[in-house]
């Protein structure tokens, strides 16, 4: 029995944030990314949502030996989804899991809804290293939630996984952020 896969579309795309291997890039259909707040962490947590009509970019990376306990905790706040409609360079169909964010009953929260820049700095950068500017431009353009704020935290990143941009990157991701009138907070 071959390990089954995981695919990334948002911070799992940057390799240098975990250590699985057998990573290669992938589209799936029927799921778009957005950005949401839950009652369960102080900042919007990139998801992805059903979307008939959509496909996204991302990154599939073998579970070795079906051990998911550590991506589990990686992922706490998301459900593990099998994923059906994913395209990859592999040779044979393996088992592939989607995490996604549950939908939400309306809540009160005393945390404002923010995207944490340092997030969306390591996201940007998976996406270029893999995809080029022209993934990144699809990043953006099949992601929603952008009317969220975004908290510029790159002084001091709150984000576990934050990685050093050089100053291109820094400058792709503020161009980007600029091209949606998004101003970091």
């Amino acid at each position: 029995m071959k390990n089954p896969f995981f695919f990334g579309y948002g911070s799992l795309v940057n390799k240098s944030t975990h250590l699985y291997e057998n990573a290669h890039t992938a589209r799936i259909s029927g799921w778009r990314r957005t950005w949401r707040h839950t009652p369960h962490h102080p900042v919007s947590l990139l998801t992805a949502t059903p979307c008939a009509a959509s496909e996204i970019d991302g990154l599939i990376a073998e579970v070795p030996n079906a051990n998911w306990q550590a991506l589990d905790e990686r992922e706490s706040g998301y459900d593990r989804h099998v994923a059906t409609t994913v395209a990859h360079p592999l040779s044979h169909t393996p088992e592939i899991a989607i995490y996604a964010v549950p939908l939400q009953v309306p809540f009160q929260s005393p945390h404002a809804p923010r995207i944490l820049l340092s997030y969306l700095d390591v996201v940007v950068q998976g996406f270029l290293l893999e995809y080029g500017e022209e993934g990144v431009a699809r990043f953006f353009a099949t992601t929603d939630g952008w009317d969220t704020p975004i908290l510029n935290d790159r002084a001091t990143p709150q984000y576990p996984r934050a990685r050093i941009l050089s100053p291109d990157q820094t400058a792709l991701v503020d161009d980007f952020i600029a091209r949606l009138a998004m101003k970091p907070q």
